[in-house]
C-alpha cells in the first residue's frame, strides 16, 4: 500500500506474516487493522561516490546486496552513485527495533523467513521474467562473422522483401546484406520465410530486424542457433552496410514504421521534440514510469485522474477504502485506484529539486532535471489480470483500455458511488425498412463517440496526390523518402459521416416477414457529463494487419453536439411490427424440438453460463436456452443475436399461465413471495461482489431475479440493514397486499446540455496498435502540460489535430 520504494526517505515496511509492503505511512493503519506487529524494514541510501585523484569514482559499495527485486530510480543506476542497504526488524507498537543480520540473538525460522525476504524476486517480475531480464545469449558467430565485400549499401526507408516485395517484418542478413521478410505473424507481422530459406540457402547464420536499430542494440536473431541472440558487434556489423547505429531511432516496443523516414514529424510533434519544455512538479504533475509498452495505461490514467468525479471517488476516499480494504489490498480494485491516484495527485512523488542541488548540477554542466515518476506495475498486474492482451507485454490500444478500466469501475463500485457514470449516455438508434418505410426505435449504453475519418474530405488532395507519386518514385529508385504529407481532415466532416445513415447488414424486416434493406442512424438520448471522443484511425489491411490512417484532424475546442439530440418517433412515422424472425434450427435438431417448450426447471444451466461468459445478459441467456429447447450454446447464441434488440431482451423468462394459480399469485405480488427463492448461481455472482447475501435475495427477489436490476437496486437503497429480518418484512407486505411489481431502472445517465470544452487529449505515434507510443497531454490550471511516461512538462505546441482519444467536459448550461 502506497507507492514508496526501498529507496524512498522512509523506505519499506514488510510484513513478516503476509509478506505484503507499506510505506511508512500506512504500516500504522495495516499494524491497526490485523494486529500483526512484525515488520522488516528495508532502507537503501543513495549516495554520490567518492572521486579519485584522477576525477574517477571509487567503487566504493559497502553491501552490493538488493534487498528486494523492485523498482529502482533507473537515473541513479549509473557509475556515478553507490548503494548501502540497510535492513532491521521492527515490533509494532513500540518500535523497538532488531538490526539484521542477527543471527545470535533471532530464533532461526525467523532467520530463515528474513533470508527469503531479502533473497525474494518480485513478483510482478516473475509474472513475465523475459520481459525484465535480458539473459540472451552470445552468439558463437558474432565474434568471427564472415561479411561479404559487395557494396551493398541499406537506406535509411523503404525497404521492402528481395524475394516477394513485403514491406513488413524485413531482416537484414548480416553476412551479405540481403533483405527478406521472416515469418508469418513472426513477431505480430506478415511474411513468407524467404530470410529462413535464404539461410537454408547459403548458410550465413545472422540477420538483424529493419526498425529495430536504436542507438542501445536491435533484435538479432540467430538462424543456426535458432534462438534471438546478443551480437556484441553489432555497431560494426552495420557499419559494412552504411548503418549508423547511433543515429538510429525505434519506438519503446522495438518495432519502427520502416516506410517513414526517422525525422518524421508525428514523433516529433507529439512529443513536442526540439522544444525545451518546462518541467513540471506538484500536485497533479506526477508522471508514470513504462513499464515496457504500458504508455497506453499511463495516458489513460492520467486522463481519469484529471477528473473531479475520480478523483473525491478514490482519493478523497483513500482512508475508508485503506482502513476497510481486504486483508490482502493487492488484490482489490478500489485500493490500488486510490493507491494510484494518490500517487499522482499528492505531489509526493513529484517534488521539484532544492536550489543546492541545481546549482551544483549547473556547476558540473549537467543541469538535466530528474523526473522519476510512479511505477503502476502493481495497478497493471491487478487490473490485467486474466485479461489475454492486458495480461501481456505487447502495445494495446488505449481505447480498450479506457473500456475495460470503465467495465473495472462499473463493477467494483464503491457504495452507490460510481464515478464511471459521468461518461455513460443513451443512444437511441432509429432502424428503417427501405423498403416499407417502417422504423423502429431502440437504445443502448456508450462510454465514448467514435468519429469515422472522412477521408474523401480531405482539404489537401492535390498534395497528397504529389507527395504519393514521389514517395513511388523514391521507393523505385532506393532514395530517401519525401516529407510526409498528411492529409487534412476537416471536424465537421468526421461529425457528419457520423450522423448520415448506415446500412444495416442482413436487415430482417419485421414489416416484410422478410429479410429487406435497411439503415440504421444514431443520435444522442443523452449527453453525458464527460463526453469522450475516438477518432477511428485504425483500420486493416489486406494482410489483417492493424494500420492507422496518418492524418490531420482540426478538433474544437469548443464542441456544441445538440443537433444530435434524439428525437424519438416522430409524427407520420410508421412502427415496423413487433414480430421476431424465425429461429433457424439445425435440420437435425427439429425432431427434438417437436414443437414443445421444456419446463423451466430443466433449462441446461452449463448451456446458460457458456453464454453469460460471452459479455450477454443472464436473464437473455436463460431465454435463449429455454426457446431453443436445450439444444446446446451455439443454437441459443443464433436466437440472442436475432433478439438481443428487442426491448424486453435481458428482461426475466415469464410464461403466461404456466404453473397455474400460484404463478398468478407470484406475478401480483412482483414475484417477492417467500416461495420466490432467486436461483442460487444468480446469488453467487452478487455475493462474489462483496455483497451480503441476503442483500442479494432481497435485491433480486424485488426486481424479479433480474441480476443487473438487483445490482442497481442495492446501489440505490444504501441504507440496507444487513442485521435486519427483512425476509419478514417481505412477508408482512406480502399479506398486506402493498408490494407492487418493481419498474425496472434504466441506466444512470447525467443528461444535460452538448455544450463541451476540450481538457485532454491522447495521441498515439505509431502504424498500428500492435507498436509505438502514447502520450497525454491535459489542460490545467489555464495551460497544456505534456505527460510522456514519467516526464511531466508544460506544453508549448500542443498538437491537438493529430490526437487518438479526445476528452471533453460539459460547460454550464
Amino acid at each position: 500500500m502506497g507507492t514508496e520504494y526501498e529507496n524512498s526517505e522512509g523506505g519499506l515496511y514488510v510484513c513478516m506474516n503476509t509478506f505484503l509492503a507499506f510505506g511508512r505511512e500506512h504500516v500504522e493503519r495495516h499494524f491497526r487493522k490485523t494486529g500483526q506487529s512484525v515488520y522488516m524494514h528495508l532502507k537503501r541510501h543513495v549516495r554520490e561516490k567518492v572521486r579519485g585523484a584522477s576525477g574517477g569514482a571509487l567503487p566504493k559499495r559497502r553491501n552490493s546486496k538488493i534487498f528486494l527485486d523492485l523498482d529502482t530510480d533507473d537515473d541513479l543506476n549509473s557509475d556515478d552513485f553507490e548503494y548501502e542497504d540497510e535492513a532491521k526488524l521492527v515490533i509494532f507498537p513500540d518500535h523497538y527495533e532488531i538490526a539484521l543480520p542477527n543471527i545470535e540473538e533471532l530464533p532461526a525460522l525467523v532467520t530463515i523467513a528474513c533470508d527469503a525476504v531479502l533473497s525474494s524476486k518480485s513478483p510482478y517480475r516473475k509474472q513475465d521474467p523475459d520481459t525484465w531480464e535480458n539473459e540472451l545469449p552470445v552468439s558463437k558467430y558474432a565474434n568471427n562473422l564472415t561479411q561479404l565485400d559487395n557494396g551493398v549499401r541499406i537506406p535509411p526507408s523503404g525497404w521492402k522483401c528481395a524475394r516477394c516485395d513485403l514491406r513488413e517484418n524485413l531482416w537484414l542478413n548480416l553476412t551479405d546484406g540481403s533483405v527478406l521478410c521472416g515469418k508469418w505473424f513472426f513477431d505480430s507481422s506478415g511474411g513468407n520465410g524467404h530470410a529462413l530459406e535464404h539461410y537454408r540457402d547459403m548458410g550465413y547464420p545472422l540477420a538483424v530486424k529493419l526498425g529495430t536499430i536504436t542507438p542501445d542494440g536491435a533484435d538479432v536473431y540467430s538462424f543456426q542457433e535458432e534462438e534471438p541472440v546478443l551480437d556484441p558487434h553489432l555497431a560494426r556489423h552495420l557499419a559494412h552496410f552504411g548503418i549508423d547505429m547511433l543515429h538510429m531511432h525505434g519506438t519503446e516496443n522495438g518495432l519502427r514504421d520502416n516506410d517513414i523516414k526517422p525525422r518524421v514529424s508525428e514523433w516529433e510533434v507529439i512529443q513536442e521534440s526540439g522544444t525545451k519544455l518546462k518541467p513540471m512538479y506538484g500536485p497533479g504533475y506526477t508522471g508514470l514510469k513504462n513499464l515496457g509498452n504500458s504508455c497506453y495505461l499511463g495516458s489513460v490514467m492520467q486522463a481519469i485522474f484529471s477528473i473531479p468525479e475520480f478523483q473525491r471517488a478514490y482519493v478523497g476516499n483513500l482512508p475508508r477504502i485503506f482502513d476497510y480494504s481486504p486483508l490482502d489490498p493487492t488484490q482489490d480494485f478500489n485500493t490500488q485506484m486510490t493507491k494510484l491516484g494518490h500517487g499522482l495527485l499528492s505531489g509526493q512523488y513529484s517534488k521539484p529539486p532544492v536550489k543546492s542541488e541545481l546549482i551544483e548540477q549547473v556547476m558540473k554542466e549537467e543541469h538535466k532535471p530528474q523526473q522519476n515518476g510512479i511505477s503502476p506495475r502493481m495497478f497493471k498486474a491487478f487490473v490485467s489480470k486474466s485479461h489475454p492482451e492486458f495480461s501481456s507485454n505487447r502495445q494495446q490500444d488505449a481505447q480498450e483500455f479506457f473500456l475495460h478500466l470503465v467495465n473495472l469501475v462499473e463493477r467494483n463500485r464503491i457504495g452507490s458511488e460510481n464515478p464511471s457514470d459521468v461518461f455513460r449516455f443513451l443512444v437511441e438508434e432509429r432502424i428503417q425498412c427501405c423498403q416499407t418505410r417502417k422504423v423502429r426505435y431502440t437504445e443502448r449504453v456508450d462510454y465514448l463517440m467514435q468519429l469515422p475519418v472522412a477521408m474523401e474530405a480531405a482539404t489537401n488532395k492535390d498534395e497528397l496526390i504529389a507527395y504519393e507519386l514521389t514517395r513511388r518514385e523514391a521507393e523505385a529508385n532506393r532514395r530517401p523518402l519525401p516529407e510526409l504529407v498528411r492529409a487534412k481532415i476537416p471536424f465537421s466532416a468526421c461529425l457528419q459521416a457520423f450522423s448520415e445513415p448506415e446500412n444495416v447488414d442482413d436487415f430482417w424486416s419485421s414489416a416484410l416477414q422478410a429479410k429487406s434493406a435497411g439503415v440504421k442512424t444514431s443520435r444522442f438520448a443523452s449527453f453525458p457529463e464527460y463526453l469522450v471522443v475516438q477518432i477511428k484511425k485504425f483500420t486493416f489491411g489486406l494482410d489483417w494487419v492493424p494500420k492507422k490512417f496518418d492524418v490531420s484532424v482540426d478538433m474544437p475546442d469548443l464542441l456544441d453536439i445538440n443537433h444530435l439530440r434524439a428525437r424519438g418517433l416522430q409524427p407520420g412515422e410508421e412502427e415496423l411490427p413487433d414480430i421476431s424472425p424465425p429461429i433457424v434450427i439445425p435440420d437435425d435438431s427439429k425432431d427434438r424440438l417437436m414443437n414443445q417448450l421444456i419446463d423451466p426447471s430443466d433449462i441446461d444451466e452449463s448451456a446458460v453460463m457458456q453464454l453469460a461468459e460471452m459479455g450477454f445478459p443472464l436473464e437473455a441467456c436463460r431465454k435463449a436456452v429455454y426457446f431453443t429447447g436445450n439444444m446446446g450454446a451455439e443454437v441459443a447464441f443464433n436466437w440472442i443475436i436475432v433478439h438481443m434488440e428487442e426491448s424486453d431482451f435481458a428482461e426475466p423468462l415469464t410464461l403466461p399461465g404456466y404453473g397455474g394459480a400460484s404463478s398468478a399469485g407470484a406475478s401480483a405480488f412482483g414475484a417477492t413471495g417467500l416461495d420466490n427463492q432467486p436461483p442460487e448461481e444468480i446469488v453467487a455472482i452478487i455475493t462474489s461482489m462483496g455483497f451480503q447475501r441476503n442483500q442479494a435475495i432481497q435485491a433480486l427477489r424485488a426486481t424479479n431475479h433480474n441480476l443487473e436490476r438487483a445490482l442497481d437496486w442495492i446501489f440505490s437503497h444504501p441504507e440496507f440493514d444487513e442485521d435486519g429480518d427483512f425476509v419478514l418484512e417481505m412477508e408482512n407486505n406480502a399479506n398486506a397486499n402493498i408490494v407492487s411489481e418493481a419498474k425496472p431502472e434504466g441506466p444512470r445517465v447525467k443528461d444535460g446540455s452538448g455544450t463541451y470544452e476540450l481538457f485532454a487529449f491522447i495521441s498515439h505515434m505509431g502504424t498500428s496498435t500492435m507498436s509505438g507510443h502514447y502520450v497525454c497531454h491535459i489542460k490545467k490550471e489555464g495551460r497544456w502540460v505534456i505527460y510522456n511516461d514519467h516526464k511531466v512538462c508544460a506544453s508549448e505546441r500542443p498538437p491537438k489535430d493529430l490526437g487518438y482519444m479526445y476528452f471533453y467536459r460539459r460547460l454550464p448550461s
